[in-house]
């Protein structure tokens, strides 16, 4: 493999996992949020 195509492919690779990390961060942060309202509700509803 010539140096270029090396560096080309870890370019490719690397932008791919940040695009993973962004992505599931913002899927967390959302799960997490659903999870708290759903708590809420609950603990409503058993005052």
């Amino acid at each position: 493999m010539k140096t270029s195509t090396k560096r080309l492919s870890l370019l490719v690779l690397a932008a791919g996992l940040f695009a993973i990390l962004g992505t599931s961060c913002n899927t967390t942060r959302g799960l997490g949020r659903d999870v708290k309202k759903a708590g809420d509700k609950i603990e409503r509803a058993a005052s």
